[in-house]
């Protein structure tokens, strides 16, 4: 996947903030996705009109830790395959999280961007429930919203 040299996060997506990390919800794919809070203040300042170099200063700003520029295009390279950027155009260079963590150093590792995906179920999916006597294995799971301890069933 190509990279822009001005990034851009797309503005079609749900999100919560949940402290310093962002949950980001894609309407399209039906999936979300959890930011922590360098991977949160990149995609914040994804604008289309900062260079990654650029990006790497007010995140050190913003964020009161040095943040260098492989550490924002690894954000990026995070973002771009969760699909969270729009489409790109022209390629720029790339890096690893091993090149980065090389580049920061071990100490610092804690400032890596991190994107964990998660697809949500379906409308239908998410509203169904169990039956009486059907297995479960917590009270949610049963539309009556009583999973017996004991039996391991639905109970009414």
């Amino acid at each position: 996947m190509k990279e822009r040299e001005y990034p851009q996060a797309r503005v079609d997506c749900l999100t919560r903030k949940f402290g310093d990390e962002i949950l980001v919800y894609d309407r399209e794919r039906n999936v979300g996705h959890c930011l922590n809070s360098t991977a949160a203040a990149a995609w914040k300042l994804c604008d289309g009109k900062h260079s990654a170099s650029e990006l790497a200063k007010i995140m050190t700003r913003e964020l009161s830790t040095p943040v260098n520029e492989p550490v924002v295009l690894l954000a990026m390279e995070e973002l771009s395959r969760a699909r969270l950027l729009v489409e790109e155009e022209r390629p720029v260079r790339r890096t690893s999280r091993r090149d980065a963590i090389r580049t920061i150093g071990i100490a610092s590792a804690i400032a890596l961007p991190i994107v964990t995906s998660l697809v949500a179920p379906t409308a239908a999916r998410a509203a169904s429930c169990l039956a009486n006597g059907q297995p479960c294995v917590s009270n949610a799971q049963c539309c009556t919203g009583r999973c017996g301890v004991s039996s391991g069933h639905c109970n009414g």
